[in-house]
C-alpha cells in the first residue's frame, strides 16, 4: 500500500510538477491575503482550492515555469499589513502594493526575495524604521517607499544595491544623515529625500555617482557647503527649504562663512564626503508633506535643532498649515477614487460625474517618478485665448485615466513599445477608448514646440484616422496620456499571413475598400488648409491601420511625431525598415515627405492584395507582369476582379517606385481609386 502512495506521488510530480512546489507558495498567498485584506473585501478570488497560476487569482502573474512572479495590487484600498509570508514566494520579481492604506512595519524576511526587481511600497501608511537586510536584495532596481511614515535613519546597507536606479524615500519621518555609501551605487539616477527630517550635510560622494540626474533634498534641517559638482544636475537639484545650507553658484544659497565650513574636514556619520544633492521634482502629487512635530523630531540632534528652530519656526507653522490640507487632499485622490470636481497633477476635466468602479490587478508603468515641474498647459502660456478653450475642452482628469484602465491593469494592456504603452478603457460615460500614455523623456524638451504638436494632433479630424478624444499631463507621473477612440478589430497585421481557423479572410471588396480608406486618410494629411498645415505620417505600416467594426480602415499615430524627440522617432524607423516601409531616398536625404509615405502606402497595397506581412521579389515581379497567382492571396480562391487586381497592383508598383520623383501624390492615387470599379485601365 505504501508503495502505491508513493508511485502515485511519483506520477503527480511527473505529470504536474507545478501541484508539487505550488502548494508552498499557496500557502504563502493565503498568508498574504488574510494579512493584506483581512476582511476579505478585495482578494476574495484568492482561494486554497484554486491554482494562482491559472488566472483566477486577481493581481497574480506567473513565469513559464509556474512560479508566482508578479503581485499588482496598486490602488486597492487595502488596508492590512504586510505579511513575512512575502518571502515564501521566492521567484517573485515584482512586488506592486502602492496607492493602499497598509500600516506597520515592513518586515525584514522581504530581504529574502533575491530575484525582486521591483519594490512599490508608496502611499501607504506604513511605520517603523527601513529594514537594513533590503541591502542584500541584489537585484533590486526599484524601491518606492515615499508618502509613508517611515522613521529612523537611511540604512547604510542601501549603498550595496548596485542595480538600483529609482531610490524614492520623500514624504515620510526619516531622520540622520545622508549616507555617504548611496554614492557607490553606480546605477542610481533618481534619488529623492525630499521632506522628511535629514541633518547634517551632504555627501561629496554622492555627486560622483556616474549616471545620477534627479536629487531631491528639499524641506529637511540639511547643512554646510554644497558641491559645485551637483551643478551638473541643473533643475534636476531640488535643495531649497534647508536653511542650513550654503553655496556658491547655486540661485537660492547664501555664501558659505567659515563657520559653514567647519564640519567639512569631520567625518560624516554614513563615510566620508562633504555635501550637495540634487532633484528634479519627483514628484509633485503630494505637494508639500507635514513638517516634523515636536514629538516626530525627537530623534535629532538638539545641538543641530538649537542652531536652526529659530530661522525655521515661522517657516514651519506655514508648511505646517499647507501640508495638513495638500497632502491630505492628495492622500484622499490617490487612496480612494476622487470626484472629477478635484485637479489631479495638473490635468483638468470636463467630467462632473464620478463613480466608483470595481478595481482589477494592474501593473504599474516603468517609470512612475519624473520631474513635478513637467505640465506645459499648467499655467496655459504661449496660447491665445481660443488655444486656451479648445485644449480645455479637450482635457481629461488623471483620475479618469487611472480608473478607466483599472490602474492600467495588464489585462488592458493593447501594446508596449520603447516610448510608450497603450491601454483599452472605460471612461465614467462608459465609451471605450484606448489611453497612449508617453513618458516625458520622450515627449520634446520645449514646452512651445510640445503644444505645438499637440494643437496639431487635436486638429486632425477625418473618417480614417483614428480620432483623439483628450489628454491628460501629469506632473506627477511625467507622463501624457492620449485618448483616442477604441478601434476594436485590432489593427491591419492580424488580416496578413492568415491560416486557416485564426481570423476572418478578407473578402475582395473589403480590401480594396481599405485601401480606398487608407489613401483618403493620407490624403487629408498631406493637404494644406489654412488651420491645417500638410503633415507627413512618417511611420505608416500595417500595424497603424486599424479595423473598425465595419471594416473600416483608420490610421493610428498621425502626427504623433510632432510631439516625440528626434531620438524616438529615429529608433522607430527600425521596425518600419525592417517591414519594408522605408523609402530608399531616406538613407541618403534623412527626411521624411510626403513621397515617402507615399511609398509606405504602396508597400501596404501589396501586402493587402498579397495578403502577406513580407512583400518579397515574387510578389513584386508578379505583380509586374500580371501573373496574379504571384500577388494575389490564395485564401481568395480566385474570388477577385482581375481587372481591379491588375490597377491596384501598377498604382502600388508607381507609388514604390525608386526616385520619388516618379511616384504620384496621394491625391491623384485617391482620384484614380475613385474610378476603380469602372474602368479597365490607368
Amino acid at each position: 500500500m505504501g508503495f502505491t502512495v508513493f508511485l502515485f506521488t511519483i506520477l503527480i510530480f511527473i505529470t504536474n510538477p507545478r501541484w508539487v512546489y505550488g502548494n508552498a507558495e499557496l500557502g504563502a498567498l493565503m498568508d498574504i491575503k488574510a494579512s493584506l485584506d483581512p476582511e476579505n473585501l478585495y482578494l476574495s478570488s484568492w482561494a486554497i482550492n484554486r491554482d494562482p497560476c491559472d488566472g483566477s487569482f486577481e493581481g497574480i502573474a506567473c513565469n513559464e515555469l509556474g512560479h508566482v512572479a508578479n503581485i499588482s495590487l496598486q490602488g486597492k484600498g487595502l488596508s492590512g499589513k504586510l505579511s513575512p509570508a512575502i518571502a515564501g514566494l521566492k521567484y517573485l520579481t515584482g512586488l506592486y502594493l502602492h496607492y493602499n492604506s497598509l500600516y506597520g512595519d515592513i518586515p525584514k524576511e522581504i530581504s529574502n526575495l533575491s530575484d525582486l526587481n521591483d519594490l512599490y511600497l508608496n502611499v501607504n501608511n506604513l511605520s517603523g524604521e527601513i529594514p537594513p537586510e533590503i541591502g542584500s536584495m541584489a537585484n533590486l532596481q526599484v524601491l518606492q517607499l515615499c508618502y509613508n511614515q517611515l522613521t529612523g535613519s537611511i540604512p547604510t546597507q542601501l549603498g550595496s544595491l548596485k542595480k538600483l536606479s529609482v531610490l524614492a524615500l520623500q514624504s515620510n519621518l526619516l531622520t540622520g544623515a545622508i549616507p555617504a555609501s548611496l554614492g557607490d551605487v553606480e546605477m542610481l539616477m533618481r534619488l529623492d529625500l525630499s521632506f522628511n527630517h535629514l541633518f547634517g550635510s551632504i555627501p561629496t560622494k554622492l555627486a560622483d555617482a556616474p549616471l545620477l540626474e534627479v536629487l531631491d533634498i528639499r524641506n529637511n534641517s540639511l547643512s554646510g557647503s554644497v558641491p559645485i559638482a551637483l551643478k551638473k544636475l541643473n533643475e534636476g537639484f531640488g535643495y531649497e527649504n534647508n536653511l542650513g545650507l550654503c553655496g556658491v553658484g547655486f540661485e537660492a544659497l547664501k555664501p558659505c562663512n567659515s563657520s559653514d565650513h567647519v564640519n567639512r574636514n569631520r567625518p560624516e556619520p554614513y563615510g566620508t564626503g562633504s555635501t550637495g544633492m540634487s532633484t528634479r521634482d519627483i514628484p509633485e502629487t503630494a505637494n508639500v508633506k507635514l513638517p516634523c512635530s515636536q514629538t516626530g523630531c525627537s530623534t535629532v540632534s538638539k545641538s543641530h535643532q538649537a542652531s536652526v528652530v529659530v530661522g525655521t519656526i515661522s517657516v514651519s507653522l506655514a508648511l505646517l498649515a499647507i501640508g495638513i490640507l495638500s497632502f491630505t487632499q492628495y492622500r484622499r485622490r490617490k487612496q480612494k477614487l476622487a470626484t472629477s470636481f478635484d485637479i489631479a497633477d495638473g490635468c483638468l476635466s470636463t467630467d462632473h460625474q464620478a463613480k466608483r468602479i470595481n478595481r482589477k490587478n494592474g501593473s504599474p508603468l516603468i517609470s512612475l517618478e519624473y520631474t513635478s515641474g513637467w505640465d506645459p498647459l499648467a499655467d496655459g502660456r504661449n496660447l491665445s485665448a481660443f488655444a486656451q478653450e479648445v485644449f480645455h475642452s479637450f482635457r481629461f482628469n488623471l483620475d479618469e485615466v487611472e480608473t478607466a484602465t483599472h490602474y492600467f491593469s495588464e489585462v488592458n494592456l493593447l501594446g508596449k513599445s520603447n516610448f510608450s504603452a497603450t491601454y483599452k478603457g472605460i471612461l465614467r460615460d462608459g465609451s471605450v477608448v484606448a489611453i497612449k500614455g508617453i513618458g516625458k523623456t520622450c515627449c520634446k524638451s520645449e514646452d512651445a514646440e510640445f503644444l505645438k504638436g499637440l494643437n496639431m494632433l487635436t486638429s486632425l479630424r477625418h473618417e480614417n484616422l483614428v480620432r483623439l478624444r483628450g489628454f491628460c499631463c501629469s506632473r506627477g507621473r511625467g507622463e501624457c496620456f492620449l485618448i483616442y477612440d477604441f478601434v476594436p478589430n485590432g489593427n491591419l497585421l492580424k488580416y496578413l499571413d492568415v491560416k486557416d481557423g485564426d481570423v476572418e479572410v478578407l473578402e475582395w471588396s473589403t480590401r480594396v475598400s481599405i485601401i480606398k480608406g487608407i489613401a483618403k486618410g493620407v490624403a487629408f494629411l498631406h493637404s494644406y488648409k489654412p488651420n491645417k498645415p500638410a503633415l507627413v505620417h512618417q511611420n505608416i505600416s500595417a500595424e497603424k491601420v486599424l479595423i473598425d467594426q465595419r471594416f473600416n480602415p483608420l490610421l493610428s499615430d498621425s502626427g504623433l511625431h510632432k510631439l516625440l524627440t528626434n531620438d524616438v522617432v529615429f529608433s522607430a524607423l527600425k521596425a518600419t525598415a525592417a517591414m519594408g516601409y522605408l523609402a530608399p531616398e531616406y538613407t541618403t536625404t534623412g527626411r521624411f515627405t510626403e513621397k515617402s509615405d507615399v511609398y509606405a502606402f504602396g508597400v501596404l497595397v501589396l501586402q493587402i492584395l498579397a495578403g502577406k506581412r513580407k512583400v518579397t521579389s515574387s510578389i513584386r515581379l508578379g505583380a509586374e507582369s500580371g501573373r496574379f497567382q504571384d500577388f494575389i492571396d490564395p485564401n481568395l480562391h480566385g474570388r477577385f476582379f482581375e481587372y481591379e487586381a491588375a490597377k491596384l497592383a501598377k498604382i502600388a508598383l508607381l507609388c514604390t517606385d525608386e526616385s520619388p520623383i516618379e511616384r504620384p501624390s496621394i491625391e491623384s492615387v485617391v482620384q484614380e481609386l475613385s474610378t476603380c470599379s469602372s474602368c479597365l485601365s490607368l
